[in-house]
């Protein structure tokens, strides 16, 4: 499996002394006397800005329920979570990876994620707050909690099965075993 690039670099560059896009620069105390017009243009200098076309990265927070821990890691706003989170190391629950099925669903405690693949979240639970972590792009610092899996299938799916289990017919299966 490939590494996302971000967290590649995040990895190193906590090797590194911390090296990243989010390294603050470390500016030398002025000398006294430094008038603070001075100070201001030395601190301007030494900002670098982000490079044309960087991918902003967003800061994401999961409270994992079933295990009890917390994770928060770094994701640039046009990688999905999953992967960001198991480039860096971070498990998560998910089943399919393509957005179809509800083991990733997480709730949305604060922030805002976008998510087009996400065929397995009705609108419906969408505007409720729910999302898919392995579909999920962040599109701001973003807060999630992770939720029960069968718990958001049935009310992604209940309704459909509300009527009742569905009667076992043995002459289908017989006929469907014997084209075997």
């Amino acid at each position: 499996m490939a590494a996302c690039p971000a967290a590649t670099t995040a990895r190193v560059g906590a090797a590194h002394g911390g090296g990243g896009p989010w390294r603050r620069s470390v500016l030398a105390r002025p000398a006294r006397g430094t008038s603070t017009a001075a100070r201001a243009s030395e601190l301007q200098q030494a900002t670098t800005p982000a490079p044309a076309g960087a991918v902003p990265t967003h800061k994401v927070t999961v409270h994992d329920r079933e295990r009890g821990v917390v994770h928060q890691f770094v994701v640039p706003q046009d990688q999905y979570i999953l992967h960001t989170a198991e480039a860096q190391d971070i498990t998560l629950p998910f089943a399919c990876r393509h957005g179809c099925c509800t083991s990733c669903a997480v709730r949305i405690k604060s922030g805002q994620i976008r998510q087009p693949e996400a065929l397995g979240i009705s609108a419906d639970l969408r505007e409720q707050g729910y999302a898919l972590l392995c579909v999920g792009y962040p599109s701001s610092d973003l807060e999630v909690e992770t939720q029960d899996e069968d718990e958001v299938y049935w009310l992604q799916f209940g309704r459909y099965f509300a009527r009742g289990p569905v009667d076992r017919d043995d002459y289908a299966l017989e006929l469907a075993m014997g084209d075997e």
